[in-house]
């Protein structure tokens, strides 16, 4: 069930400029077309044949604000006819501003308003759990800025108290958190038993060691730092 081919930059940059149509994108969209590519290309066990099966994984995309990238990749992967891309966020277009989990296949959430996703995510991995479906993984991909939000702190909390081994976050670490924290965002999660790596937002091959070197025991985060503007 695992997407395995990878994806090609040149479409992915060409279907990405559908998207924008001459509009402007900032760091935001941009920091997270590599988490992206890696997690589809080499980590999600999920192919458009599969967005309904019981046993993939889920992917929440919680910085729901940067899903230009998100909706390239899932045209690139095949998830969405490219067609759609050129109208995204037109009055009859199924492609708004943020994803719309009823409109567009393999979206798992309807997202946007920040600080929701990781709750969602949490909620996600234990009806996996109450379902005994012990093979699927939630993964949650997040901003840095998001952590200020108080919902996320909740769910963070939770689920290191209740061991959710099924759930990963991804946090996008671009440093437009307002506060941060001493010895960087991963502390945030490990002070609630959570396992951690931070990497190189851009090394391909560091974010796949990341994403799947743990045990799968307690909840993981991986940081991704991107500082390179965009």
């Amino acid at each position: 069930m695992t997407t395995t081919t990878a994806t090609d930059p040149a479409l992915l940059g060409a279907l990405l400029e559908r998207v924008r149509a001459g509009r402007e994108f900032g760091p935001n969209v941009y920091s997270t077309l590599d988490v992206l590519q890696v997690l589809y290309d080499r980590v999600l066990r999920i192919t458009p044949a599969t967005v309904d099966d019981p046993d993939r994984d889920r992917f929440l995309l919680s910085k729901g604000h940067a899903v230009a990238g998100y909706y390239a990749l899932l045209a690139a992967k095949g998830f969405i006819p490219a067609t759609w891309l050129d109208d995204q966020g037109g009055p009859d277009s199924w492609l708004g501003d943020h994803p719309d989990r009823v409109l567009v296949p393999g979206v798992e959430i309807g997202s946007g308003s920040l600080g929701h996703g990781l709750g969602l995510g949490v909620g996600t991995a234990l009806g996996l759990r109450a379902q005994g479906r012990t093979d699927p993984r939630v993964y949650v991909l997040l901003g840095d800025a998001e952590l200020d939000e108080g919902s996320n702190h909740e769910a963070i909390a939770y689920a290191g108290a209740t061991g959710l081994g099924n759930l990963t976050a991804i946090v996008l670490d671009n440093r437009s958190a307002s506060h941060g924290w001493p010895g960087g965002a991963a502390s945030r999660f490990t002070v609630n038993g959570w396992t951690a790596a931070t990497v190189d937002g851009r090394d391909h091959e560091a974010l796949h060691t990341a994403l799947t070197g743990h045990d799968h025991h307690r909840p993981h985060v991986v940081v991704a730092v991107v500082t390179d503007g965009e």
